[in-house]
């Protein structure tokens, strides 16, 4: 209780002026950004005004990303906006091609719901960074994001490392190697990662029963779905429901 206490404090006595947000400005390779309830940037650091092309955070403030992407890609920023802020659950880690057309370029984004002192949520925070060496003397980086749209439409079913090497056009251990390079996890973390979040989001928005939800979501072991959950999530399936549905 003390350590929180001290640390309500220090953040209190901070001056309003950006200073955290400014701190990612010393991360070259970390494109970092806030966002409202609209999908309206409020803050951004220096390689996020690269992305967008402008020269200062102040000329993105107040505008979204149909003012400086193609419109596909703007539609499924927004889209992944508004499903955190609606579901209050985080996206982590999830590789995308670069926002423009005829690039071969693959970004890593999260975004992250910010609340505020009520709990409700009032925004986001967004993380985006290019991933290096996806690619090799075999296997390309399309191919790799060939195999990663494949884990992400299948996630429910029985998939294994080595059909998703081959789909990349990779051995097996350089699969494993560069995907654990690019996301910061094994495809076998990852796919379970993939399994909760559509478990936490259909336990959110749907009455099914938690039971048939593991089933829909892959985990044909109930207990191992729940273990899975409450490691990821930090609570049961059960108590998630009632928290994200108001329950007492």
């Amino acid at each position: 209780m003390a350590d929180a206490s001290i640390r309500e404090e220090f953040f209190k006595s901070l001056t309003h002026d950006n200073q955290i947000i400014k701190v990612f400005d010393l991360l070259p390779e970390i494109a970092f950004y806030l966002k409202d309830k609209e999908s309206r940037f409020v803050a951004l650091n220096r390689k996020t005004c690269e992305y967008l092309g402008v020269s200062q955070e102040e000329d993105a403030l107040g505008k979204t990303d149909h003012d400086y992407f193609p419109e596909e890609s703007a539609d499924a920023f927004r889209s992944d906006d508004f499903a955190v802020m609606e579901s209050g659950q985080p996206i982590e880690n999830r590789i995308q091609p670069y926002p423009y057309p005829g690039s071969d370029r693959m970004v890593v984004t999260s975004k992250i719901p910010l609340r505020n002192d009520k709990g409700e949520v009032i925004g986001l925070a967004g993380f985006s960074r290019e991933v290096d060496r996806l690619s090799g003397r075999s296997g390309t980086a399309d191919q790799f994001a060939e195999a990663l749209e494949y884990l992400k439409k299948n996630f429910n079913e029985p998939i294994n490392t080595p059909e998703l090497a081959k789909i990349a056009g990779m051995s097996v251990s350089q699969f494993e190697r560069r995907f654990r390079r690019g996301l910061g996890s094994s495809p076998r973390q990852y796919l379970l990662r993939l399994r909760v979040d559509s478990a936490a989001r259909l336990l959110t928005f749907t009455a099914r029963p938690i039971a048939r939800i593991s089933k829909e979501c892959g985990f044909h072991d109930h207990a191992h779905f729940t273990r899975s959950f409450k490691k990821m999530m930090s609570m049961t399936p059960l108590s998630f429901r009632k928290r994200q549905q108001g329950i007492t």
